[in-house]
């Protein structure tokens, strides 16, 4: 099988995960190369993976490893530039989130890759995420009747890499770092459902040593339909990982968990599948079982971009949704500054967002 060539751009955590979702589940690729800033690093993590060539220059990657696709695993600070060189040498290219550090930046990598007729996926791995699909196809099927509130929570007491903590990198602080799982995840509910205000507050509880940013944030997100989408974020939650999501329809509710248990918890008063036989069956409340593999979703956001170089599709999940995040999360650090809900369209110039909550 001719497989697609991937340059994968970090050395990181988020790089060591994209590599065993290539591995495992992902046959139609090849890692072929690998980039850190730092050529030991990069090094380290080729020989540790079996890839076959490293590089500490982002042109030389780009232009010598014979990659058809980019990934992008770097700090948020180094997405554009690593994007736009990407597509200005015709490579398709996957990015993990936040999209980039302000809405220019996000705008021109956009419009960049239009111009040179590249895909640009961004890699929201809530969208693909089993479990989490699970609900969602309940929910499109009918089975909670039509969505009036939306709940995503995920806490842990800190980030594992030191460039987190620091604004002028991130960008911000657990807004930038998984705040965007959230907005992404109701934007993917809600068929890209424009949003009309946004409140929040936040603060810094557990890390004021360490970092300017937030590391506590609760954010009321205010639909055109008037859906309300609520995203807690912390970086200061003891006791490990939380990862969950809540829906609440006007014939139901259904939760998930991303790290407990091996399906959702669900009640409806119609059941699922109600327009067939079996529904009498899931009337109530149930469990609906999900896929097991790897619960978080990336290998299948992997595989799917894949697919797209390789067959010539739009990916579902696109640079559009990561710039339609990151509006909302400027929106939500002025709002956390100013104590009240903040209109869109939101689009001030700042040099990173979480300027309009530190002033």
């Amino acid at each position: 099988m001719n497989k697609t060539k991937v340059a994968i751009l970090g050395c990181g955590f988020i790089s060591d995960i994209h590599l065993e979702s290539y591995e495992r589940f992902v046959p139609e690729a090849e890692v072929v190369a690998v980039y850190s800033r730092d050529l030991n690093k990069a090094k380290a993590f080729a020989e540790k993976h079996h890839i076959k060539a490293w590089y500490d220059s982002l042109d030389k990657i780009i232009a010598e490893s014979g990659c058809e696709v980019v990934d992008i695993c770097l700090p948020n600070f180094l997405h554009a530039q690593a994007a736009l060189k990407a597509a200005r040498a015709k490579k398709h290219i996957i990015i993990e989130k936040p999209l980039a550090i302000t809405l220019e930046e996000a705008d021109e990598m956009i419009n960049v890759c239009a111009q040179q007729g590249v895909k640009l996926m961004y890699a929201e791995e809530l969208c693909f995420a089993p479990k989490y699909e699970r609900v969602r196809s309940l929910t499109k099927e009918g089975a909670i009747g039509n969505i009036y509130m939306l709940k995503q929570a995920e806490k842990h007491s800190g980030p594992h890499s030191d460039w987190f903590y620091d604004v002028n990198l991130a960008g911000g602080g657990v807004l930038m770092d998984m705040g965007c799982h959230a907005f992404g995840w109701f934007f993917w509910m809600l068929n890209n459902m424009k949003v009309k205000s946004v409140l929040a507050t936040m603060s810094t509880v557990l890390h004021k040593g360490r970092t300017k940013g937030e590391d506590n944030s609760v954010v009321i997100v205010e639909f055109e339909n008037g859906t309300i989408g609520i995203a807690e974020n912390s970086w200061a939650r003891h006791g490990g990982m939380d990862d969950h999501c809540e829906v609440y329809g006007t014939e139901g509710l259904m939760y998930a968990d991303l790290f407990r248990g091996n399906a959702a918890l669900a009640y409806s008063k119609k059941g699922f599948g109600y327009a067939m036989e079996k529904a009498d069956t899931t009337a109530g409340w149930s469990f609906p079982i999900f896929e097991e593999a790897f619960n978080q979703g990336y290998p299948h956001e992997l595989k799917h971009f894949i697919d797209c170089v390789r067959n010539n599709k739009q990916p579902m999940v696109t640079g559009e949704l990561g710039r339609a995040v990151l509006e909302v999360i400027y929106a939500a650090y002025a709002s956390a500054r100013q104590g009240k809900k903040i209109e869109l369209p939101f689009t001030p110039v700042v040099k990173k967002p979480v300027d309009l909550w530190l002033g």
